[in-house]
């Protein structure tokens, strides 16, 4: 089984990249994050024309995940166990986001997570970030009660290491690097989980994100904050892991690059 993950910044945008890269790479089950659409809104005909039975989770022109499979799926779920909110300074009340869903695909339970990005250190995202977090461990830790293979895929929109940024000197006091961030890593694989990580292949750490200015992707100034955390189940059926850089070449990509995780499931 083939399943991979991919921060696609916008699936309208994206959409004939999306279903190019389905066609070529062959995936089983996509963890897709940043939809920006609401749920209805999702081009469920044309994944489904490739094959794809898809749980999407979106409320409109932000944030938004899904679950794409060939293998099947059920027993979706959207939202985290007491996910918390988040009150934008333009609202009136706090709204819980479009940030994760859940499916078992034959036979393997995943998540797919966009976890917020914090926006800087002290800030009310930041604080929300972290909460966000700790439910996604509570959340984890419930699913491991199941003896299946489970795995935590997405944008964790943290660095896990400062080999994990293509110079820590530029992050200095910035999120996605913090203690407290890699912190909240570290709990969620207490829970059980370990991380998934991708073989390098053109270089020596595997970045999966590059923003679009100043020639960051050709110059390699990534960051690997796209990740895959699974329990032994999971982890012990791995054959091969790697980010697909193919998937960021080029217009009209996003400023992600799929990871994708080969599975030998008995």
């Amino acid at each position: 089984m083939r399943i991979a993950t991919w921060n696609v910044n916008s699936v309208g945008a994206r959409l004939p990249r999306l279903l190019d890269w389905l066609s070529t790479a062959g995936p089983d089950v996509v963890c897709l994050q940043e939809l920006k659409c609401a749920a209805e809104a999702f081009p469920f005909d044309a994944v489904g024309e490739l094959g794809y039975e898809v749980a999407a989770h979106g409320t409109g022109r932000w944030n938004g995940v899904a679950v794409l499979s060939k293998v099947g799926l059920t027993d979706v779920r959207r939202g985290l166990l007491d996910e918390p909110g988040y009150q934008a300074d333009d609202a009136e009340a706090e709204a819980t986001e479009p940030r994760a869903v859940a499916a078992t695909c034959g036979g393997v339970r995943v998540w797919s997570v966009y976890v917020p990005n914090g926006r800087e250190v002290g800030h009310s995202h930041y604080a929300y970030k972290l909460r966000w977090l700790d439910a996604l461990r509570a959340t984890a830790a419930e699913e491991l009660a199941e003896p299946r293979p489970f795995a935590v895929l997405g944008d964790f929109n943290i660095a896990p290491t400062d080999a994990d940024v293509w110079d820590i000197a530029e992050f200095a006091d910035c999120t996605h690097v913090t203690e407290a961030e890699r912190k909240a890593l570290t709990a969620l694989a207490e829970t059980g989980l370990s991380e998934v990580y991708p073989r390098p292949l053109k270089y020596d750490v595997p970045f999966t994100y590059w923003d679009y200015r100043a020639l960051c992707f050709p110059k390699n100034r990534g960051m690997r904050i796209d990740l895959v955390y699974g329990n032994p189940a999971f982890t012990t059926a791995v054959q091969d892991s790697y980010v697909d850089r193919e998937a960021r070449k080029g217009k009209g990509t996003s400023d992600h690059a799929p990871v994708v995780v080969d599975l030998e499931l008995g």
